[in-house]
């Protein structure tokens, strides 16, 4: 069943860039251990899974999707699943309005994910990678080498910052967050733990609900991220070859007349 969300959700500043909320701001940021971390990490098939399942159970209610491909769920590069098992899913979770048919009709693999234009949030497609949760040094990107830019990291901690604290001010309710620079956000808690039964029978508590949502919302700004990391390895290790090749032909071209020279 989706959980609707309150309308001051649909009015929420949590996901909105600009000024210090776009840099992770001054937010209490905590630091995820994500497989796909680090120069080597890759996704966890079955974390994004869970974070699918998460995302369209709950959070598809009010946010889309919109530059996703559903067929991007097929294979290796993806959450895993079979063409069978996407085209499933795609018919029996989303309509999308055909110009042709001028109707709506079940999804195809060929659709992407809709946009949740009705709702008026935001879109999540992006996200992860539109947001910064850690900093600095600057200029050496050591943080994205070893943690990447905490766009992950800050949406989960969003989603688990909320110490239950409510005010109201010009009519809107207020809700407190740890992680949401300025330490109050209109948007209710989307997820309190328990919203969701996973398949593979994992724990679907608070911070694991959190951690696999933006695990694939992570995925879905960066399906590629995988085959992006492999590209740079090859590059780097080529460029170190050509190094030592360079290095010692031009020892070979140079010997000789560094031996005139001693003579």
């Amino acid at each position: 069943m989706i959980k609707k969300l309150t309308l001051s959700a649909l009015t929420a500043l949590t996901f909105t860039a600009g000024g210090a909320f776009a840099a992770g701001g001054a937010g209490h940021v905590e630091d995820f251990q994500f497989s796909f971390e680090g120069p080597f990490g890759t996704y966890d098939q079955m974390q994004l899974q869970r974070g699918l399942k998460v995302y369209t159970e709950v959070c598809s209610s009010c946010h889309g999707l919109k530059y996703v491909p559903l067929r991007a769920l097929e294979g290796d590069g993806g959450v895993g699943w079979s063409e069978a098992q996407v085209r499933a899913y795609a018919e029996q979770t989303f309509e999308i309005y055909d110009e042709e048919l001028e109707d709506f009709r079940p999804a195809r693999p060929v659709d992407h994910f809709p946009a949740n234009t009705g709702a008026g949030a935001p879109d999540l497609s992006l996200m992860a990678k539109a947001r910064a949760g850690f900093h600095g040094p600057y200029g050496l990107g050591l943080n994205q080498l070893f943690k990447g830019m905490g766009g992950a990291e800050y949406i989960a901690s969003l989603l688990t910052g909320y110490t239950g604290e409510e005010k109201e001010e010009a009519g809107t309710i207020l809700y407190e967050n740890k992680a949401f620079p300025g330490g109050w956000i209109s948007m209710a808690p989307p997820l309190y733990g328990e919203d969701v039964d996973f398949d593979d029978g994992h724990s679907n508590d608070l911070h694991h609900e959190a951690e696999d949502l933006a695990a694939f919302l992570m995925w879905a700004a960066e399906p590629k991220l995988t085959a992006r990391k492999e590209a740079g390895f090859i590059g780097v290790l080529f460029l170190a070859v050509l190094s030592v090749l360079l290095y010692l032909t031009n020892k070979r071209i140079w010997a000789p007349i560094k031996r005139k020279d001693t003579a």
